[in-house]
């Protein structure tokens, strides 16, 4: 804001005295009433009561703290720590879940049940903090504060979008900073990174299923929760409340199984070589997020004689289900007879419950080695997957050919892959499998490798670099032989069209020239 005329900004004492204006007109908290304060102390007895609690009663309200049996969960810090995204040996761990009121995020929504778990030597310690009424939300948020050192890493499931989030909400509410720590660990995106190729879903309770080998009995459903502890407040009906501790509990629990599973499966190279191959594969992802890329190719290459993953058992969507599959349905496949429809099959699926084929590893592995430095090897990992005649054919010859190019400063040899990449698009739009962008670009690659051959000088006899390529690519009979005779045609033809070498390299621009 400025002055007419004057061209100054507000000075410091118009400042001062519009803040002072300001919070004077914010209006405090009101106090609870004695009424309120009786309500509240009674129903924290009656919630302490119910989950075998203690009442903890202080100057911002009473909070119910219980604290199940401690159990044996032993984790090697050292180990697990060497592990991509994982927290350093010597931070304290504190696992951290929350029942809330609702599942957003915002203001209308809180937490009422907090558990905490941490190690005290090979044992996990738990600890479960539960508001018993709405106005005693400042006392929650002191004693949550007071179990989380600021040298701890929180470990939490889906906790970095939903639980921490959350609670840094109700902190700022509470016009309060929320508690400093030293890092955050989410399992999430590393079960769904490792894990989720044998999975149906990413869910805790699969997780427990599938990995842990834990079934619960009796547990209570996630929608379930918010309406029990609303009943609880409308009318004092403790009971459904009992099985949403012993639910929080578990919760809690596994995501202390979860680390030691981790640990000890993973983290020991010996015997991370027993794992599942997919699991392999994708822990060679997570290293490679570290760029640790060695470490990731040791994983790749011991996930290519691992036993093959069993096939994945996918769950029942609502539109296969019995009387909800029928022709009318919108979801219902329609059907024109005859043979089906042939899917797209992409070079790589990015999708983290893809099954990891031995073809996706090898995809993986020839792209490290390129990340490594080790253009030959990689080259010929392209040309070993370039040897079938699926869509990863076309893609692995313009791998090969740009490693050439631009790596192994072999245009004569990137050109030669191009054709050969050329020639499989084209067999495969004759069975009308066409990818556009695909053939766009071996367009304009094909173009610049010619010209760059036509321009370069005749080498020695005996100096051009040979170009490998494996036994069952050479004897391939549906791309054909592709040698230095159709090379010099495709030389000759770009000649014609532009008129000659000089005249082709002029009208390129430097950028063009540098793809």
């Amino acid at each position: 804001m400025r002055r007419r005329g004057g061209g100054g900004g507000v000075t410091g004492a118009t400042l001062e005295r519009r803040l002072a204006n300001f919070r004077a007109a914010i209006r405090p908290d009101p106090e609870p009433s004695a009424a309120d304060r009786t309500r509240s102390a009674g129903l924290a007895q009656l919630l302490a009561t119910a989950v075998d609690g203690e009442v903890v009663d202080g100057a911002l309200g009473a909070v119910v703290r219980c604290e199940p049996l401690t159990v044996v969960l032993p984790l090697d810090r050292e180990r697990l720590a060497s592990l991509p995204g994982q927290p350093p040996p010597d931070a304290p761990l504190v696992c951290l879940d929350t029942e809330t009121t609702g599942l957003a995020t915002a203001a209308g929504t809180m937490a009422f049940l907090v558990g905490l778990g941490w190690w005290e030597g090979e044992r996990f310690r738990q600890a479960q903090l539960l508001l018993p009424d709405q106005p005693n939300e400042l006392a929650l948020l002191s004693l949550i504060e007071a179990h989380i050192p600021p040298s701890a890493w929180l470990v939490t499931y889906n906790g970095r979008g939903f639980d921490w989030p959350l609670l840094v909400t109700r902190y700022r509410m509470a016009r309060r900073d929320p508690p400093v720590h030293a890092g955050h660990l989410d399992l999430l995106p590393f079960v769904r990174r490792v894990f989720r190729h044998r999975m149906a879903d990413a869910r805790l309770r699969t997780v427990e299923i599938e990995l842990l080998n834990v079934a619960r009995h009796e547990d209570v459903e996630g929608w379930q929760i918010p309406g029990r502890y609303l009943d609880f407040l409308r009318l004092g009906i403790v009971e459904p409340l009992v099985a949403v501790v012993r639910h929080n509990r578990e919760d809690v629990r596994s995501l202390a199984r979860l680390l030691g599973h981790i640990e000890t499966g993973l983290a020991d190279v010996h015997v991370r070589r027993t794992a599942a191959r997919g699991d392999l594969a994708g822990l060679a992802r997570a290293f490679s997020r570290e760029r640790r890329f060695a470490e990731a190719l040791d994983c790749l290459e011991t996930a290519l004689v691992a036993p093959i993953d069993p096939p994945q058992t996918a769950p029942a969507s609502p539109s296969h289900r019995g009387e909800e599959d029928r022709w009318w349905m919108p979801r219902h496949r329609a059907d024109f007879g005859g043979p089906p429809a042939p899917a797209p099959q992409p070079i790589a699926s990015a999708r983290l419950d893809a099954p990891w084929t031995e073809e996706r590893i090898l995809i993986d592995r020839a792209r490290l080695l390129r990340r490594l430095g080790r253009f030959d090897e990689s080259a010929t990992a392209w040309e070993g997957l370039a040897a079938g005649s699926g869509p990863v054919a076309a893609h692995a010859w313009v791998e090969v050919a740009k490693l050439r190019e631009h790596r192994l400063a072999d245009h004569r040899g990137a050109l030669e892959a191009g054709l050969r990449a050329r020639a499989v698009i084209e067999r495969r739009r004759r069975l009308a499998l066409v990818d556009p962008a695909l053939e766009r670009g071996l367009a304009r690659r094909l173009e610049r490798l010619t010209r760059r051959v036509a321009a370069a000088p005749a080498a020695p006899h005996g100096s051009t670099r040979p170009t490998t390529q494996p036994a069952a690519v050479a004897g391939a009979g549906t791309i054909g032989t592709l040698g230095s005779t159709a090379i010099d045609d495709q030389v000759a033809l770009t000649q014609s069209r532009s008129g000659s070498n000089e005249q082709a390299i002029v009208r390129r621009s430097p950028a063009r020239a540098l793809r």
